[in-house]
């Protein structure tokens, strides 16, 4: 009950609007108005949890579903309550609740992404692609990355799955063998889109770069510049592009009647620390090989330095090629051969799959986008024996 604060009678108090947010009173009594001050908010209790729509109503001194309304824009609401309760939640700093909201309209507009790695240029560029069609669909993106982890890729399916995202596009770590964690959602109707490294376990569309034809081109193109002994720094035999990349590597020597030599085949995790000690193995060897092919960008500048460390000169005494264009690979000396897997493009690719799914629903019928990488020659590659026409000004 509330009394006056002049007479302090509490039986001829009524309510009489509002005055910047507050609840003014009239006491009929004396013919008095006033409003009530409002305790100061405690700090430690603010910073324990957020404001709720309750905190809200209760300060306004109003229905929580008219401040529901209020806030959602319902015309039934007069514009001075509006502002009252506008005013409120901008001072208690209110911020809607999306889970709760997820569980009325049962989406969240929220599409989440699993990475491995954010600093790398590739999965970067592939997520801008993936926000920019998001962005124009009226989705929000939340981005996860596994750091190459299969645990912290589990853990990110996880909290996403738990956070009502409508939909899952993921990227395996390089340590990803199991994939029941993306199998789950998947049978329980979440749209997954799998990018890059896919798993062809699950029945999801796919985004996939033609790592084969790359990894062919890349080879032939080796052959053309007189190289003969050509190693492939390969990676984890788990992923598919290991294989495909290996696969694409093999069928250029075929075609082109090279021998296929199991020594000059190595798998590694990716890490510079085994790409070195790789090469430190083919160096050993009474007639290294002449040229290598690492599938993995970042071992191509691994076997770049570690060369030059080594007083070995590139292409003249090896040559070295990659496979992902980053900006590095033309500031770097000498430029590095490679193929661009265009990220953004299969970033952009990925999402439309999405929204196509969520717009089809049960009428979707899951497919694999295959995107051509091109290769760019720098110097890296030229031995002088081939076709340098090919290498772009």
């Amino acid at each position: 009950m509330i009394k006056c604060v002049k007479c302090s009678l509490p039986d001829e108090v009524m309510k009489a609007g509002f005055v910047r947010g507050r609840q003014r009173y009239y006491c009929k009594s004396c013919e008095y108005h006033f409003t009530q001050e409002r305790p100061a908010p405690n700090p430690a209790e603010r910073r324990r949890r957020q404001a709720t729509i309750a905190d809200v109503a209760k300060q306004v001194g109003v229905a929580l579903s008219t401040v529901s309304r209020a806030l959602n824009g319902h015309s039934d609401i007069s514009a001075t309550t509006r502002q009252a309760i506008l005013e409120v939640a901008r001072q208690l700093d209110y911020q809607p609740n999306l889970l709760a909201q997820s569980l009325k309209s049962r989406a969240t507009s929220t599409i989440g992404v699993v990475i491995p790695d954010i600093e790398r240029p590739f999965f970067a560029t592939a997520v801008s692609g993936i926000q920019q069609i998001a962005t124009e669909a009226g989705y929000r993106v939340m981005i996860c990355q596994s750091k190459e982890s299969y645990q912290a890729e589990v853990s990110n399916v996880q909290a996403l799955i738990a956070s009502r995202v409508d939909g899952l596009l993921i990227c395996h770590s390089r340590e990803t063998e199991n994939f029941d964690h993306v199998k789950d959602p998947a049978r329980r109707g979440i749209p997954v889109v799998h990018f890059d490294r896919v798993c062809n376990e699950v029945n999801s569309a796919k985004v996939i770069l033609d790592d084969r034809l790359g990894a062919y081109n890349v080879t032939e193109h080796l052959i053309e510049q007189g190289c003969r002994r050509i190693a492939i720094l390969a990676g984890p035999p788990s992923l598919l592009i290991s294989r495909q990349r290996q696969a694409g590597y093999l069928s250029a020597l075929r075609r082109h009647g090279l021998p296929i030599e199991d020594a000059l085949q190595v798998h590694i995790d990716f890490r510079t620390a085994s790409a070195e000690a790789c090469l430190d193995t083919w160096l050993a060897m009474p007639e290294p090989p002449d040229a290598i092919f690492a599938i993995n960008y970042t071992n191509a500048f691994d076997l770049l330095l570690a060369l030059k460390k080594r007083g070995l000169r590139v292409p003249e005494d090896m040559a070295i090629v990659g496979f992902g264009d980053e900006f590095l690979a033309s500031l770097i000396e000498p430029g590095l051969t490679t193929v661009d897997l265009h990220p953004y493009r299969i970033g952009q690719q990925a999402a439309s799959l999405f929204l196509e799914q969520m717009a089809q629903k049960e009428n979707f019928v899951p497919r694999t986008c295959v995107i051509a990488g091109d290769l760019i020659i720098r110097q890296s590659s030229l031995k002088g024996h081939g076709h340098l026409a090919a290498w772009p000004a």
